[in-house]
This record gives structure tokens, sequence and C-alpha cells, in this order.
């Protein structure tokens, strides 16, 4: 069951979009077991919609997500995945928060109106392409601990991503300093791509430069978000 909906819950705290969704009963989000950025992306999309899903952890670390029990949810091993109902499967975490969405409008994440959904689409794409993947890149190609994972590790490339983190800081932190958040004046599914990929930067091993303030004004905001702060 998707939980339920602020301000539209039945007696029983189950909201109607949850009653009326047969589809919702029996439901299962494949998650990580600790903090990696995608399904983190999710968690944090879930706790700001206050939508809670019956969970699964799977290992990483321990490479669970390529065993045949898992490899036959998502051929792709890749988490996170949602199990509905009548056996379909959604990967990728942007597909997952858009079905999400759909059932549970409130809070807007990715925008209301044909304007305000186009500029969270292209704002979430530009983080997600230039700064999370980039990042992503550096970590997977220059931490030990990816090694098993990542075949063959290509150190040069890890090192050749490192500097494009940055670039794209800069730019960021220069549109920050015309709007409170990444696509506008409303917090949206761009502000957490954005938070997951700069918090990522740590395990990277690709320091935040000094002098970018807006973007430091806007971590900071976001990163005090009870439901960002509890993702951690």
């Amino acid at each position: 069951m998707l939980g339920w909906w602020p301000g539209h819950a039945t007696r029983d705290g189950i909201s109607r979009q949850s009653i009326e969704a047969a589809g919702e009963i029996g439901m299962k989000l494949y998650i990580d077991a600790g903090r990696a950025p995608n399904p983190r992306r999710v968690r944090i999309f879930l706790a700001e919609k206050g939508v809670t899903l019956p969970t699964e952890a799977i290992d990483l670390g321990a490479q669970a997500h390529k065993s045949p029990a898992f490899r036959a949810i998502n051929p792709m091993q890749r988490l996170p995945a949602l199990v509905l109902d009548d056996g379909t499967v959604i990967a990728e975490s942007m597909a997952i928060c858009r079905y999400v969405e759909a059932l549970h409008p409130a809070p807007p994440l990715l925008g209301e109106g044909a304007r305000e959904q186009a500029l969270v689409e292209m704002w979430q794409r530009r983080v997600e392409f230039h700064l999370l993947s980039v990042v992503s890149h550096a970590f997977r190609h220059l931490h030990p601990a990816m090694a098993a994972l990542e075949v063959p590790q290509v150190a040069a490339w890890g090192e050749a991503n490192k500097p494009r983190a940055l670039e794209f800081l800069e730019f960021l932190d220069g549109e920050l300093r015309e709007r409170p958040q990444v696509a506008g004046a409303r917090f949206s599914v761009a502000d957490i791509t954005a938070v997951v990929a700069v918090d990522f930067m740590k395990p990277a091993k690709i320091a935040v430069p000094e002098g970018l303030a807006d973007l430091q004004r806007w971590h900071r905001e976001i990163s005090g978000r009870p439901a960002v702060a509890a993702q951690r």
C-alpha cells in the first residue's frame, strides 16, 4: 500500500486514492541496504510525499543485486525497483517517482502546469547528467570498494570526471543567485537529485570549492529539510 496522503485520509488513516487503486496492494520496493545515490533519491521523494512502501533491502556490497532471484525482478541488476501488485516492475529512480507522483500529486515535486513541469524536467536532467552521473563515474572508477563491481575500473576516466563536476557546480552556483531552488521558487525533484549528487561528492573524494556562496546556502537549506536529513 502506498501509505497515506496528508489531508486526504479516511477514518482509518489510509488515503482514499490508496483504497481506490486496487493495484497498490502488495507493492514492494527493492532498495539498497546502505545509501547508494539513486535509492536515496527515491527515499527522499517518498519521505517528502509522506508515502510509505513495503521495502526489501538488497545488499549491493555483497552483490545481492546480481543474484538469480533479483535478476528475475530486474535483469539490468540495478536498484531501486518497484514491483506492483500485478507483477509489473518499474525500475529507474525517476520512473518510480513519476508513478508515485501520479498517485499522490500533493505536494507536487515534478511541477504543476506545462511551464513548471518542463522547467523541473529540464533541471532534473541537467543535474542528473552533468553532476550526479559525473560524480558517480569518479566514484565507481576510483574507489577501491568498487573494484569488484566496476569492471574494468579506468582510473583515468574517474579522474577526468572530477573537473567536470566542479565546472557544473560553478554553473549551478550562478543559477542559484537568481532563485532559491534549482528549478525555481518551489522545492522539486531537481533539488533532490542535486543534494544527493553534492553529498555523494564526499565518498567520491571531490571537494566542493570554496566561494560558491549561493550553492552553499542552497545546500544548507535543502539538507535541513526533515525528509533529506532523515535519509542520510
